[in-house]
């Protein structure tokens, strides 16, 4: 069934920017008019369709005081034959984008809970606080309200510094880790020389304001068939409107805390077991950010590294990573 729909989604989504395509061609002042989203939203609400029925995910809005709310995504129907999954998002969209090719298979054999992190989907808060710390707080007093006491922790670029956090933070709810193209762990002088390699400023890469930004992302993050080469400009165009432009500011200032804080890139060597998956064509995070983590963590760790894969390792290689988070959450 998952199969079907990932295959009926790729599908539906590739006419629809064929048509959209056509009709820039054909009819190119429609194109320019500042308009209302139609078909990005359209497929948020197949992904949302896909996550309630043939994952049997159920849409959960934790309150945990007057001014935060986080949103998960939970399963209808807790087995405790399975153990907990916590997939932790990155930057450029919700959690349904970015695990939609995942999450299919990871819900069979695990009870999964994907939060939307504070500023993404649906979660928000009026705090002041921008740090990953306050991000890995939120998201554990979220999962205990859930129900969830043991759990282990998938998470992919932005999402491993959250990660990273939460196993520090809880280290008797989080049992293993898996951290997958993230740059937490890094010293100062590699954060500094992979920005100068790539030559634009990072917000402005994490949060395109024009589609050719959003190609650039996409070129820079995935290494094999990059969507955002055929997809017209009016489309990205929606796609920054809705995922990117939504709590703008907000964003902009998790990615200059982080830059800004070097402290914050460091993580202490976690008593749990821990895999790092990188792609070996990651233009983000390159591999030998994977090694420095590695030995930061010390013997505790394993480091995977998938060829012909880029810093979308969920886009690139989902069934490849999805076999390694299963074989090691599992043994």
């Amino acid at each position: 069934m998952a199969t079907l729909f990932l295959y009926l989604h790729r599908l539906i989504s590739f006419h629809l920017s064929l048509v959209a395509a056509v009709s820039q061609r054909l009819f190119p002042p429609f194109t320019k008019i500042r308009r209302f989203p139609i078909f990005v939203p359209i497929i948020d609400a197949m992904l949302s369709l896909y996550f309630s029925f043939s994952c049997a995910l159920v849409q959960c809005t934790v309150d945990l005081d007057d001014q935060t709310t986080v949103h998960f995504w939970a399963p209808r129907h807790r087995r405790f034959n399975k153990p907990n999954l916590l997939m932790i998002h990155g930057f450029g969209g919700n959690s349904k984008w970015q695990f939609v090719y995942q999450v299919g298979t990871l819900a069979d054999s695990f009870n999964v809970y994907i939060p939307d992190l504070l500023f993404f989907g649906k979660s928000c808060t009026n705090r002041r606080n921008r740090t990953e710390a306050f991000q890995a707080e939120c998201v554990g007093v979220g999962l205990k309200r859930l129900g969830v006491e043991r759990c282990s922790v998938y998470a992919i670029s932005y999402g491993g510094y959250v990660g990273g956090r939460m196993a520090e933070i809880y280290p008797e709810m989080v049992e293993k880790i898996v951290i997958v193209s993230s740059g937490v762990g890094c010293s100062e002088s590699l954060k500094n020389e992979q920005l100068n390699r790539v030559g634009i400023d990072a917000v402005d890469v994490l949060l395109p304001e024009k589609p050719a930004a959003l190609r650039l992302l996409g070129q820079l993050s995935i290494n094999k068939a990059n969507p955002f080469k055929w997809i017209p400009d009016f489309i990205l165009h929606e796609f920054i409107d809705v995922m990117c432009n939504t709590n703008r500011k907000e964003k902009r200032e998790l990615v200059e805390h982080l830059l800004a804080n070097s402290s914050e890139c460091t993580i202490q060597a976690v008593s749990q077991e821990t895999l790092l998956i990188w792609g070996d064509k990651d233009r983000i995070f390159p591999v030998h950010f994977a090694h420095h983590l590695q030995r930061n963590l010390g013997p505790n760790s394993r480091l995977e590294i998938i060829r012909d894969t880029g810093h979308a390792v969920n886009i690139d290689a989902p069934d490849t990573l999805n076999a390694l988070i299963k074989e090691f959450i599992l043994k």
